[in-house]
């Protein structure tokens, strides 16, 4: 996650599986966080801004893809992690609307077979539910696995891609 002083705005919305905390930086989109996910940051000490172009902008464009007007995501993002950890967060923006990939596929796309446990672990640590779409991932026998906003939210979230295709 980007340290607290590369935030810059915040704002929280609501959204049909409940409130979502939006962040930025100069640079793009760096988290959006479903209200009490794992690994949802401590208070940010950044303005609150529910006016801020890019923040109002994801929440529309997050609107929009509730409201299944809308599959892919046009956001400037700023990922923070370790260059491994954006190199699965790349391998999720790929994963088309309504379409699932195991952890293994994850591993054999970004060339590191072996790394199944660590790809789970990064893509537990997705710091921009939905638009960077970590639902999609399940198990390699095609079974729920965890999600950091609850097995509950991943279930509609698959099953409103599902309706949308």
């Amino acid at each position: 996650m980007p340290t607290l002083r590369h935030i810059t705005a915040q704002a929280t919305y609501t959204t049909p599986l409940g409130q979502v905390l939006i962040a930025r930086t100069e640079a793009g989109l760096a988290g959006l966080w479903f209200e009490s996910q794992k690994w949802h940051p401590a208070p940010l000490d950044a303005p609150e801004r529910p006016d801020d172009p890019l923040l109002r902008e994801a929440a529309t464009q997050v609107t929009d893809y509730f409201a299944g007007r809308r599959t892919r995501f046009e956001l400037p993002l700023d990922l923070h992690g370790s260059p491994f950890q954006r190199s699965v967060w790349q391998a999720l923006r790929d994963i088309e609307c309504g379409a699932t990939r195991s952890y293994a596929d994850i591993a054999r796309g970004i060339g590191s077979p072996q790394a199944v446990r660590a790809v789970g672990a990064a893509v537990g640590r997705n710091p921009i539910s939905v638009i960077v779409p970590c639902h999609r991932v399940l198990g390699s026998s095609g079974q729920l696995t965890g999600y950091a906003g609850g097995l509950d939210r991943k279930r509609a979230l698959l099953a409103l891609e599902e309706n949308t295709r």
